[in-house]
């Protein structure tokens, strides 16, 4: 017969080891499933962004607890993990009016929810950032907590150090009378409750209508550069723009709009934008993908007893996973939770009931 576990996580990126590491933090018993290995998929090529910027409330709370515990990180995951939050602030730049207003409408809510974000008018942001072209810029956002752990995959193996990760490729999953059956590659499993964070592929292995689509991304990146050029990450959304440098002293660049590399036409817009990043050159292409929805927020739920998913975070589930993963492995342990999750529910597709979030990188 196959072995019975309480709790069994399907996928080894970011969000699934966060829900087994607070699962393992309430003493439950949990193995996580996972087909190519720990970070494999996006959890592996991530920067490590961390902001508390964002459109909606429950995102705003959600990144706000994640910030806090990306503060503390070794107090938070009881052992050193090797890497720390750099609070370089990020600068969301507006181009249009509409864009500008929507920024002013965002701190509004940022701001009532205690998160010390402001607008910048274009002579404050040439201030910021000297290196920055601000004649055609209407305003900015700004928050200057904002930042980038400088080890990210660090804390993806932090997460991962004490779990029981088992390298099996899931292939079916059905309920057997008072649990799950997991028939994977190496062999069958058999878990009261099941967590599936497979990123865009939880659709596949999950039979529930769930919306999730791949977007392919890309990041350029420079070899590492002594001089410090960019300290904030500057994101041009009306231009599908974002170039920020990390701690090892590569520049990051991104084509917001791009969805393969054959388009080049960034660069120029990128050096008109950020001038001091002329001479840059970017030997390194870094691809991915982003697992969206429709209203490009998470499904977190349960879809089915005691089968739950959590997915589809347009890339941004690094800087969500400390807050979605102790608030999933309370909802799984049946502890009594708030209902901060309830706009990432499943069913809200069906509904009609949908928060879009429109601050996204």
């Amino acid at each position: 017969m196959a072995r019975l576990t309480d709790v069994a996580v399907v996928g080894a990126g970011i969000t699934g080891l966060a829900t087994a590491f607070f699962l393992r933090q309430r003493g439950v018993e949990t193995v996580v499933l996972e087909r190519s290995g720990v970070g494999a998929g996006a959890s592996g090529v991530q920067p490590g962004g961390v902001r508390q910027q964002w459109g909606t409330r429950v995102n705003c709370l959600l990144a706000r607890e994640s910030h806090a515990f990306y503060r503390g990180l070794d107090e938070r995951l009881g052992r050193a993990s090797g890497a720390r939050l750099d609070p370089c602030g990020y600068l969301f730049l507006a181009h249009r009016e509409e864009t500008l207003a929507e920024l002013r409408a965002h701190v509004a809510l940022q701001n009532e929810l205690g998160i010390a974000s402001s607008i910048l008018a274009p002579g404050e942001i040439a201030d910021l950032v000297p290196g920055l072209d601000v004649s055609s810029a209407l305003g900015a956002s700004w928050n200057g907590e904002d930042g980038y752990v400088d080890r990210p995959q660090a804390v993806v193996e932090a997460f991962a150090a004490g779990a029981n990760v088992e390298l099996a490729d899931v292939r079916a999953l059905r309920r057997e009378h008072d649990a799950w059956r997991i028939e994977t590659t190496t062999g069958t499993t058999r878990a009261r409750t099941v967590v599936v964070a497979a990123g865009w592929e939880t659709r596949t292995i999950v039979d529930a209508p769930l919306p999730i689509e791949p977007e392919a991304r890309h990041l350029y990146l420079s070899d590492p550069i002594r001089d410090r050029l960019l300290e904030p990450l500057v994101v041009a959304a009306d231009l599908h723009l974002a170039a920020k440098q990390l701690a090892n002293g590569r520049v990051l660049a991104s084509d917001l709009g791009a969805t393969d590399t054959a388009d080049t036409t960034w660069r120029g817009r990128l050096a008109a934008l950020l001038p001091i990043l002329s001479y840059v050159t970017y030997p390194v292409v870094a691809s991915g993908v982003y697992d969206v929805t429709p209203d490009r927020q998470p499904i977190v739920g349960e879809v089915d007893d005691g089968l739950w998913v959590a997915a589809g975070f347009s890339g941004h589930g690094f800087m969500l996973a400390p807050a979605i993963g102790s608030r999933l492995a309370a909802a799984v342990a049946h502890e009594p939770h708030d209902d901060l999750l309830e706009p990432f529910a499943p069913g809200r597709f069906a509904r009609g009931d949908l928060e879009p979030e429109r601050q996204l990188v």
